[in-house]
């Protein structure tokens, strides 16, 4: 039997060293991608597809792709008037104070999403309930189908996903949401999140907040 002497520890190097992280590509083209880059539904699958410049901009025009992609715009609204009183949101009935809604075009039905540990959770959402509490908002008659998200935060309890801040509505990029869901679940620790969650949590709404504007009396595009 032949024997051979056990790796030194640079042979051993080769087998615990992490492999570098694979390089973002588009999903379409393959192009190599920034770390900041854009990205398109999926509207048959729901899902969300990295998306180099091109690629986007093809996305940009109505009925590209039969319908099926749509480029997710970059467009930032705020409703300074909103108010939404502690009843109407109980009939959402949402058990968090932070939620966003799209139109999800493929199920003709507006969908409800919370943050939380295990990621994004569904809400149930009645149709009527939905139109008479959120969706005859300013906001929400501007939103565009699987792309774009009303993003809802309530001053309510003490969990990470309730508190940190004031309230309000913007209408956001529905992969915003997504990176909110990401973050959240990555930083939550016990029962209510933690101190590190409500960081992130502030730290996001300031940027939101940075990036939106009132909606003006012409034509919202969301381009």
């Amino acid at each position: 039997m032949t024997t051979r002497p056990a790796p030194g520890p640079d042979g051993l190097r080769g087998f615990t060293r992490r492999p570098p992280p694979a390089e973002k590509r588009c999903e379409l083209c393959a192009e190599p991608l920034p770390g900041e880059h854009r990205h398109l539904v999926d509207t048959r699958k729901r899902s969300l597809l990295c998306a180099c410049a091109g690629c986007h901009l093809l996305f940009t025009r109505p009925g590209a792709g039969a319908g099926r992609f749509r480029a997710v715009p970059d467009r930032y609204l705020s409703d300074p008037d909103f108010v939404l009183d502690e009843e109407s949101w109980s009939r959402l009935q949402i058990p968090v104070g932070l939620a966003f809604f799209f139109r999800n075009s493929e199920l003709d039905r507006t969908a409800a999403f919370y943050p939380s540990p295990a990621g994004a959770t569904e809400s149930e959402l009645d149709p009527a309930t939905w139109q008479e509490v959120l969706g005859s908002g300013r906001l929400a008659a501007l939103l565009q189908p699987d792309t774009e998200a009303l993003l809802i935060r309530r001053e309510r309890g003490t969990g990470a996903a309730s508190t940190g801040g004031a309230g309000g509505c913007w209408l956001v990029p529905v992969d915003v949401c997504y990176e909110l869901v990401g973050r959240m679940r990555l930083r939550w620790q016990g029962f209510d999140g933690g101190a590190e969650a409500r960081a992130e949590l502030a730290d996001f709404f300031a940027r939101v907040a940075a990036r939106a504007r009132p909606p003006t009396t012409e034509r919202e595009d969301g381009r």
